[in-house]
């Protein structure tokens, strides 16, 4: 891993008060990222496939009626190159991230499928590609996401009286305990120290309230766990996240935020009626 000296040295104060940032996504993948080392920006592409996660999944439902999002780390045409090239059997550059192949393979072998809910494979997928990272803070943040997004999912489900295991993804001790746990906290207070603040979290009805509270808790993350990073790729890449919660908190207004209330209320029934996921 390199030290990034004057980069780090360069980088503005961000809080998360909702004031905006003078710098935004964009412009750290235009002027931090060209700047990284190759190993180094393979841990940043972590935070820019999840773009492209979204964007694969949309060309696939969809193809050329499909409206790409925000671009990550492929470009449209690259992305169908890559499903092209799936389809057809022929052989995908090595540089293309292997979750992705995979998925692309299951996706066209379970098409018909109306029972598999895609984009949760497709997030098994992802996290179970990004917690193997090599950098061991990048790990962590992905298994810390992946763990709070399960708790949710669980609370969820439960309420709902729905089946838990269908609806946890990943594995280890977290996803497991969630699956199999008929405790009320599932047997995981004593295992994480921030079950409780998630608990609490899943209780609260106000949408965008909670939403917050649920990006507070990744920030604060964020900031206890990179105290000892001073110039390395950890500190670059607390600063692209923390750019991120900025940036989705100062485009937030009422109809957005009504648009993805209507958007979770559809997956859950999209859950209801669905089966497990399959992998």
């Amino acid at each position: 891993m390199s030290n990034y000296y004057c980069l780090v040295a360069g980088l503005p104060e961000v809080a998360f008060d909702g004031s905006k940032s003078a710098y935004n996504v964009e412009r750290f993948k235009e002027e931090i990222y060209p700047e990284l080392s190759a190993e180094d920006a393979a841990c940043v592409d972590l935070f820019f496939l999840e773009r492209d996660n979204a964007n694969l999944l949309d060309i696939l439902r969809k193809g050329d009626e499909a409206e790409i999002g925000l671009q990550g780390c492929y470009s449209r045409s690259e992305l169908e190159e890559i499903i092209s090239a799936a389809k057809n059997g022929d052989s995908v550059s090595k540089n293309v991230p292997s979750y992705i192949c995979r998925f692309i393979e299951h996706y066209i072998s379970n098409e018909g499928n109306a029972n598999i809910i895609w984009a949760d494979v497709l997030s098994a997928y992802y996290y179970d590609y990004a917690t193997r990272c090599a950098n061991g803070f990048i790990a962590d943040w992905f298994k810390f996401n992946r763990n709070v997004n399960n708790i949710l999912v669980a609370f969820s489900a439960r309420k709902y009286k729905m089946n838990i295991a269908d609806v946890v993804i990943g594995e280890g001790e977290v996803a497991d305990a969630l699956r199999t746990s008929g405790a009320r906290d599932f047997g995981l207070t004593n295992e994480l120290d921030y079950f409780e603040s998630i608990q609490r979290l899943s209780e609260n009805p106000r949408l965008q309230e909670r939403e917050r509270q649920l990006d507070e808790i990744r920030w604060k993350w964020l900031e206890d766990n990179s105290v000892f990073n001073y110039f390395s790729v950890e500190r670059l890449f607390v600063f692209l996240l923390k750019l991120s919660i900025i940036e989705r908190w100062a485009e937030l207004d009422a109809d957005k935020g009504m648009l993805r209330y209507k958007e979770l209320i559809a997956e859950l029934k999209s859950g209801m009626d669905s089966k497990s996921v399959e992998l």
